[in-house]
């Protein structure tokens, strides 16, 4: 099942969560700085970066729940998309309330808010495996046949293609 929501023939999703994703963790790399060397500075650019981030993870999933909604019930790849998106949504709303509270002291971020941010990247990896699983492993929204029941990549052991045929 290919993606609904397109532009110029690539599914949009996959194409903006980057963004989030860069600006997130970033921020989390930017605040370690901060604790490491004690400017300021890196803080504030830290408070930035998880407000844009947050911006772009509620755009980019508009466009995951397009394609979410197509996804047949009953299948794996609908219980793998809630996850997905049960996870992501936890991740932005961590990193909001890393932004809270942050936002009356900019430059001076409490452990709470750190621990908020620390948190929100830790669950964005397992969020993110979640859609890769989504994508790489049962096709959605890339194949317009895809296995929306494939196993889980974790428990099939059954070698890939290129394996096959390289053993040949």
């Amino acid at each position: 099942m290919e993606s609904r929501a397109r532009f110029l023939g690539h599914a949009i999703h996959p194409i903006l969560i980057v963004f989030p994703l860069g600006l997130l963790s970033t921020a989390v790399i930017v605040d370690v700085i901060h604790l490491i060397t004690g400017n300021p500075e890196w803080s504030t650019m830290s408070f930035w970066m998880i407000a844009f981030g947050i911006i772009g993870g509620l755009v980019a999933a508009l466009f995951g729940l397009i394609d979410f909604l197509a996804i047949p019930s009953g299948t794996r790849a609908r219980t793998i998309g809630v996850v997905h998106g049960i996870t992501n949504l936890l991740v932005v709303i961590l990193f909001v309330a890393s932004w809270l509270l942050r936002r009356d002291h900019p430059t001076d971020p409490g452990s709470a808010a750190l621990v908020c941010s620390f948190l929100g990247v830790g669950l964005a990896s397992i969020g993110g495996w979640f859609g890769g699983e989504l994508v790489e492993r049962l096709g959605v929204g890339v194949h317009a046949d895809a296995n929306l029941n494939a196993p889980n990549s974790l428990l099939d052991r059954r070698p890939e293609k290129s394996e096959k045929s390289a053993t040949r």
